[in-house]
């Protein structure tokens, strides 16, 4: 407990927020812990969601990206910067680190964004992209105005899932001297044994973890169309008066 508080008071100290010789400061090190987790999370999303929106909507290569998500997330992290440290080392020189931390962030964070946007899709009622086809409408706009829509919230979670997957990475990526996040923290503290830093390092990537999960929960329960979470009061009434029906044996009318 006592280390705890001293993780605190190192936080709340005046001298770690400016960036010195002999020290980052804290703006510095989140700062560049967001961009590293933005520029993941956006080439993430340009590869996972497109694909599988495709496998859910057309059903194909669903095995392909059940087995490849289930693999992928069997890596681990460090197994993955390091083996980019060895190929990207010729490619990139000076900024070996960087790329292949950027590369193994992308990779851990496609296979929860990935199951999640196919299976939002495959959650959807079949019933109801029958109907939507029945009046005409075109795959597209199946795809977008019905399934995007009532699978929101899973797709939503799946970016969640990503979301942490990638901040988690971003901080142990610090193991390998760079690039610089809140993960230096722990890192430096370790190496000096300055033990209230290591703490303060791990309070700030968790208090960010937070935040930001906090942040998307929210966005998670908007996404979601009027009507569909809750359902209008009509909708609830006949579903609670089926259940009376069925308990009692009682035919119910639509609309009582």
């Amino acid at each position: 407990m006592n280390l705890i508080i001293q993780g605190f008071l190192w936080i709340f100290d005046p001298a770690h927020f400016v960036t010195t010789a002999t020290g980052t400061g804290i703006p510095d090190a989140l700062a560049s812990h967001l961009v590293l987790t933005g520029v993941s999370l956006l080439v993430t999303i340009v590869i996972a969601v497109p694909l599988g929106l495709y496998i859910g909507h057309t059903g194909k290569g669903r095995l392909v990206g059940i087995v490849a998500s289930n693999v992928s997330r069997a890596f681990p992290s460090l197994g993955i910067i390091a083996i980019f440290v060895v190929i990207f080392q010729p490619i990139f020189s000076q900024n070996t680190n960087f790329a292949s931390a950027i590369v193994a962030f992308i990779l851990l964070g496609i296979p929860p964004l990935l199951a999640g946007a196919y299976s939002g899709l495959e959650a959807v009622d079949r019933q109801t992209i029958d109907a939507a086809r029945a009046i005409g409408m075109t795959e597209w706009q199946i795809l977008t105005k019905v399934e995007i829509p009532l699978g929101a919230r899973l797709i939503v979670g799946g970016f969640r899932s990503s979301t942490l997957q990638i901040i988690a990475t971003v901080t142990i990526a610090s193991l390998y001297g760079n690039p610089l996040s809140l993960g230096t923290f722990i890192t430096n503290g370790l190496a000096q044994a300055d033990y209230p830093q290591m703490i303060a390092g791990a309070i700030l990537v968790i208090a960010l973890a937070l935040i930001i999960d906090g942040l998307l929960a929210i966005v998670q329960r908007f996404v979601v169309p009027r009507g569909v979470s809750r359902g209008t009061t009509k909708t609830r009434n006949t579903a609670r008066g089926a259940r009376l029906a069925a308990n009692s044996g009682t035919p119910i009318m639509e609309g009582n």
